[in-house]
């Protein structure tokens, strides 16, 4: 019995050591607190872990040069705040005004102070729950049924200090630097530690390591005092203008490309850097060889006696010495901290940077642990704005909401419309929805169709990758089909060998939609829910499986896309093909001539002419149609009786009087055609 008590104990206190939440947040950097805002907004019980002693620490040393290459754009000329996320890249989503970015700083590229800043005044106002200086070192799993995914998850800290938690949300970006190991990489600088004062490499030469915008950056910093600047990678440079992905190399870095092309000094050069060697000789100078060079050779027996590629190759590119090597490699995810029991391992290829994920942005090795921002970017990388700021803060949103679904039974947030409001639900979203335009082929808007199309239920910004389980992850059903509206570039104009400025790369009608290069709206229809199996099948490149029929909306030059005749009219015609129906608006008068003249009324008369819904008639408005040739000239005589044009007596009662007495006989009549 002694024995049994002292165990009991044991459990008790081993169970009281362990603080329980809902939902724990690794990391405080912006998708750490976009997750603790909607956690929080929803009444849920969460808490987000910090190593650092303030949110955004990534920022408060990166980029080590301190200008961000988000943009940050005060004007646009419109006054939607939904359209304004379009061209800011820095903001939070929240339901405070005070929180836009455009408040922490004017400049264009914003420096990274403001950021810094931006994020603690964001934790602040919104009293966000974060426990700062709290580095989670230890993640592994506890098995129980009664759990929301059958187990727990058991966290512990810097101070030995436990945590459990039924959902776990890991939002500690990228920020263990890439190091590639050969011989004489001790004598590489990383860019996390080099020094940002130019004076310090005046005179010298200099090589890079690496053709990402850190890379870059550091090049831009030094060009003007260095004797030259080598930049050396695996893979051709990337231009971001040629590829539409923001994380290849932006124009307010690209300085060195100006002088190497034209002939002042400075280059760049394509190779494995696995392949290289560095040797110092005796005056500290640093000489590029090859790793094969060195094999079964006694490298301290000093430079002498070691082969350099020039020895055979008299014009060997690299061969003048340098005074510094600098690594700028960018970074990768710290997968150290998780016990092998969660299985979160690495991506394959490119990818490798990042935790293996769902398109769902779930785990693929433990169900309930998601992975936010930076780091979730496997799943568009190259693609699409995922591992940024203005993409993952509308991910972010999406997998709160597939969580408030499965553990709470709240469905995805949709609106539902009559049949007639479908053509300006679409030209709607599709000129001011943020997310949609910045997750372009990633996140999708969804039209679930009811019986009959009469009315449909609109779905903002679903993770199209995760279609096929739309039912089960939002709470909607889908059986009378589906719209999925999308953003997409051309299928041929993105890629680093592209080129993007050639005459004719812009489509001018409507007839050609579907060649557009720029992004543009492209909207699917399928007849039912496509399966797991068609998306796994669908063809390479395409964010979806091949629809029942497809629409593309004609680039714009604006990206304004509102005109009547190459916008609107070929969405409203395509939308009628799909639904067999007539989607058109009418004046009154038409849906009265077409109550005796059609067996069936378009939409719009039975939806809104037929319930005595709609505007009421007057002479100024009869007047425009008229004169826009929308209706035919009917004297007011026809309706109105013999009162002149400009008599006053026709009030907005005697209007109300004269339209019943139309519409109460044909609703009659139509009822009698019903029975």
């Amino acid at each position: 019995l002694g024995l049994a008590l002292y165990a009991g104990s044991l459990c008790a206190a081993s169970g009281a050591a362990f603080l329980y939440h809902d939902y724990c947040i690794i990391g405080a950097g912006p998708s750490g607190l976009q997750a603790a805002y909607f956690l929080q907004r929803a009444g849920r019980d969460y808490v987000v872990f910090e190593r650092s002693h303030a949110p955004g620490s990534f920022f408060a040393l990166y980029p080590r040069h301190r200008k961000l290459i988000s943009i940050n754009k005060q004007y646009t000329g419109k006054s939607n705040s939904e359209f304004n996320l379009r061209h800011d890249w820095n903001s939070l989503l929240s339901h405070d005004r005070r929180l836009l970015f455009r408040r922490y700083s004017r400049d264009f590229f914003p420096n990274a102070d403001a950021m810094v800043r931006y994020l603690e005044d964001f934790a602040s106002l919104l009293k966000l729950r974060v426990q700062y200086n709290t580095a989670i070192i230890h993640v592994t799993l506890e098995r129980d049924r009664q759990a929301w995914n059958s187990h727990y998850f058991l966290l512990t800290d810097q101070d030995r200090q436990n945590y459990k938690c039924s959902s776990l949300l890991v939002a500690t970006g990228t920020w263990v630097a890439n190091v590639v190991n050969f011989p004489g990489s001790e004598y590489v600088e990383g860019y996390e530690t080099v020094s940002i004062n130019p004076e310090d490499f005046a005179g010298q030469t200099v090589l890079i390591l690496g053709r990402g915008n850190s890379a870059f950056e550091t090049a831009e910093n030094i060009l003007g005092v260095t004797n030259f600047i080598h930049m050396v990678s695996r893979s051709r440079v990337r231009l971001s203008w040629a590829t539409h992905y923001v994380g290849d190399l932006r124009a307010i870095n690209n300085g060195l490309l100006d002088t190497y092309q034209l002939k002042s000094l400075d280059g760049l050069l394509e190779g494995n850097l696995e392949d290289l060697a560095i040797v110092k000789d005796k005056k500290g100078k640093l000489h590029i060889t090859l790793r094969f060079y060195l094999e079964n050779r006694n490298t301290s027996a000093g430079i002498d006696s070691i082969t350099l590629p020039q020895d055979e190759l008299d014009n060997f590119a690299t061969r003048a010495p340098y005074d510094r090597v600098i690594r700028c490699l960018g970074w990768k995810f710290d997968f150290s901290i998780y016990n092998s029991s969660l299985r979160m391992m690495p991506g394959k290829g490119d990818k490798k940077k990042y935790p293996q994920i769902k398109p769902s942005y779930e785990s693929r090795g433990t169900r309930g642990l998601f992975v936010l921002g930076t780091a979730s970017h496997s799943v568009d990388f190259r693609k699409s704005a995922g591992g940024f700021i203005h993409g993952f803060r509308y991910t972010t949103r999406a997998v709160h909401r597939l969580l408030e679904n499965r553990h709470h039974g709240v469905p995805w947030p949709s609106t539902v419309y009559p049949i007639t409001q479908l053509t300006n639900s679409i030209i709607k979203r599709v000129n001011e929805a943020s997310g949609l335009y910045q997750m372009f082929s990633v996140l999708a808007d969804i039209i679930l169709l009811r019986e009959n199309a009469t009315a449909f239920e609109y779905l903002e910004e679903y993770p199209v990758g995760v279609l096929a389980e739309l039912e089960m992850q939002t709470g909607r059903k889908a059986p009378n089909g589906l719209f999925v509206v999308l953003m997409e570039y051309g299928r041929n104009f993105s890629g680093a060998d592209k080129d993007v400025f050639y005459y004719n790369r812009a489509v001018g009608e409507a007839q050609h939609a579907w060649q557009s290069n720029f992004l543009h709206p492209v909207i699917y229809f399928y007849k039912r829910l496509p399966t797991e199996r068609e998306m796994r099948l669908r063809p390479p490149d395409w964010p979806l499986p091949r629809p029942d029929a497809i629409h593309h909306i004609l680039e714009d030059f604006l990206t304004d896309w509102t005109a009547p005749n190459a916008h609107i009219l070929p969405l409203r015609r395509f939308l009628e093909n799909c639904l067999s129906t007539d989607l058109r608006n009418f004046f009154a008068e038409y849906c009265f001539l077409f109550a005796f003249t059609r067996q069936k009324l378009p939409p719009f008369c039975r939806q809104g002419y037929m319930r005595m819904q709609g505007l009421v008639g007057s002479e100024g408005l009869r007047r425009h149609a008229v004169e826009a040739g929308l209706m035919e000239d009917y004297t007011r005589t026809d309706f109105l009786g013999n009162r002149p044009p400009d008599s006053h007596e026709g009030s907005q009662d005697q209007l109300l009087r004269d339209h019943a007495i139309l519409v109460r006989p044909l609703q009659h009549l139509v009822n009698a055609k019903d029975e």
